[in-house]
């Protein structure tokens, strides 16, 4: 573990706030006028020096001695009894909610790009909290005064903490299945009884309680999703002046490959016919409910995904710097000295390529926050709604392309350590465990192919699509005018116009009620899509980089690598748009057509 990584860059990350996403634009935001950037420089400085001096050396031992299951209570590594209380003191928690929800009203741009660093240093540390603020949110959003009382200051100040619990053994992603059942008793709570599976941080000895918000079917409820409610379950509850065991129960730890310093166990509801769960919001509602965490959480593992490729891209960095091997081409003197690895070209490429795919990614999910604070935040209505829109549009890309391309991106990093990576003794290989998780939390990639094109293109007739080609020509322009090689733009152009095309087709045979011709090729659009959005990330940071490095002759380094950076993703990767394109509407159907027997 090399000690000098500095996981994310911080010249990035304030290239990113100061010069593309408009930080002092956002500060002069109405919510957000309490903070200068002298106090977001304090927040995001204390968060970087905790990744870099308590996160980053526990995450080797967190990983070799996962939590274990001792007489029914899931014990955590002792080293996150050192990080959760300073990671809760930090703030981390309820960083961007408001004064009376215990925070601090940061912008939620300024919270991701620091969690970044929280998440590159140790992602099973940060994800204690960021369950978290996910629960206490949801009470926040949609629980009752009492409920609110009861739980959600507790989970804002850290005290406790929170879960999701929506998977179920014989329902997986298919939330429509839920048969956890919650019956009516006396006093206004619920008697829950069920099986939840994959929750991660359903128990652990940080804290005295867990607050569980699931999703159950109360009885009498209609089938399907329409049926399904939400409650707050925890595993201790209130009762004359203390807290008693609420039956629920650790089935058994699952052992994961990765995120394996965060516990991922089997609960079991009411076994002893005593759990009590509070109804959070209406009945019946509790799908609609939980996907404002789940949408959350979504956009918390891309960021994970970025954070998890960008800490091996500079650990393999670091690494090609350092290691000798073999001669320059043409140097055909044995006894001239070995050169470091990073003077050999395709070094270079998988190096490119790893920043192009860490550094892309880290940008969209702060672009994605940005939107967000102002779908909340912002003082006029169209410009929230907008926000809104193209943050809804966004969030598939933002959750599945950092997660499967930062696979690709962390192989690489193996790669380029060669015999040294694929060992224990070498982190990458324990990173590239980690990043498999990330295309599967929070809904797999395949689900998200179905959200994009099934739901989020073509709602209210295609408006967000169109809102996302618009920001793309204006980015384009900027570019042109900024002076950024004429070709580069032309190829974002080309292939914007490759992308409308093909998503009116596939729109029309929706409407013409051929969804199965639409949705054949849905791993393929949001393949395409996501190639789509880096490429138009990297025309935005290569046209600011143009502008800005006359102004900045002491970043000519990082300006140039920018610039490399966005020619590489745009000439080497943005040509399969076309592709991807054509294969989209070809109606190929080998994978619908073959037969279980065939396979």
């Amino acid at each position: 573990m090399s000690s000098t990584n500095p996981l994310v860059s911080d010249r990035f990350v304030d290239f990113l706030l100061y010069e593309v996403l408009d930080l002092a634009g956002l500060l002069a935001l109405p919510d957000f006028a309490e903070h200068t950037p002298e106090t977001v420089g304090i927040y995001l400085g204390t968060a970087r020096r905790l990744a870099r001096e308590l996160l980053f050396p526990a995450y080797k031992p967190m990983d070799e001695a996962p939590p274990r299951l001792e007489n029914g209570r899931v014990r955590v590594h002792r080293a996150m009894h050192d990080i959760y209380p300073r990671l809760v003191e930090l703030g981390v928690l309820s960083a961007t909610r408001p004064p009376d929800a215990y925070g601090q009203m940061l912008p939620l741009t300024v919270a991701s790009l620091a969690a970044s660093y929280l998440m590159a240093a140790n992602l099973s540390a940060y994800g204690y909290l960021g369950l978290t603020t996910g629960a206490a949110r949801l009470l926040e959003s949609f629980g009752s005064d009492e409920l609110k009382e009861r739980f959600m200051g507790r989970l804002y100040r850290g005290e406790w903490t929170g879960t999701m619990a929506l998977t179920e053994p014989q329902a997986g992603s298919s939330l429509s299945d839920v048969e956890t059942r919650a019956t009516p008793a006396e006093g206004g709570h619920y008697l829950i009884k069920g099986s939840k599976i994959f929750i991660s941080g359903g128990d652990h000895d940080l804290t005295e309680n867990i607050v569980h918000l699931t999703l159950a079917r109360i009885d009498g409820a209609p089938p399907g999703i329409k049926g399904v409610s939400l409650f707050a379950i925890p595993k201790l509850r209130s009762e004359r002046g203390g807290l008693v065991p609420n039956d629920v129960e650790v089935a058994g730890v699952i052992h994961k490959i990765g995120w394996r310093g965060l516990p991922s166990l089997a609960l079991n509801f009411g076994e002893a016919g005593d759990c009590h769960g509070y109804l959070v919001g209406e009945p019946h509602r509790g799908i609609s409910y939980m996907f404002q965490m789940m949408n959350e959480a979504r956009l918390m593992i891309g960021m994970n995904g970025a954070s998890t490729a960008s800490v091996a891209f500079h650990e393999s960095l670091e690494y090609a710097k350092t290691r000798p091997q073999g001669r320059s081409l043409g140097d055909k003197d044995p006894r001239t000295p070995q050169v470091p690895i990073l003077e050999h070209a395709d070094v270079r490429r998988m190096l490119l390529r790893q920043k192009a795919i860490a550094w892309g990614s880290i940008a969209l999910l702060g672009l994605t926050a940005r939107l967000s604070d102002l779908a909340e935040h912002a003082t006029e209505e169209t410009s929230r709604a907008r926000a809104a829109m193209l943050l809804d549009l966004l969030t598939p890309i933002a959750k599945s392309f950092p997660a499967e391309r930062g696979f690709e991106s962390n192989a690489l990093a193996v790669q380029v350590l060669g015999g040294y990576g694929y060992t224990s003794e070498y982190l990458p290989e324990a990173w590239l465990r980690d990043q498999k998780l990330n295309s599967i939390h929070e809904g797999t990639t395949g689900i998200q192919s179905l959200d994009l094109l099934g739901r989020k293109v073509i709602a209210a007739g295609g408006a967000a699509f169109g809102a996302l080609l618009e920001e793309i020509a204006a980015t384009c322009d900027g570019a042109r005018d900024a002076g950024v090689h004429p070709d580069l733009v032309q190829r974002v152009e080309g292939a914007a116009m490759a992308m409308r095309q093909v998503t009116l087709h596939l729109g029309a045979l929706g409407a013409q009620g051929d969804v199965r011709g639409m949705l054949l090729h849905s791993a393929d659009y949001l393949d395409l899509a996501s190639t789509m959005v880096i490429g138009w990330t990297w025309l935005r940071l290569a046209a600011t980089a143009q502008k800005n490095q006359q102004d900045r002759p002491q970043d000519h380094d990082f300006y140039n690598g920018i610039a490399s950076a966005a020619q590489y993703w745009i000439r080497t990767e943005l040509p399969r748009v076309g592709y991807l394109a054509q294969l989209c509407r070809s109606g190929e159907d080998s994978y619908e057509r073959v037969r279980p027997e065939w396979l």
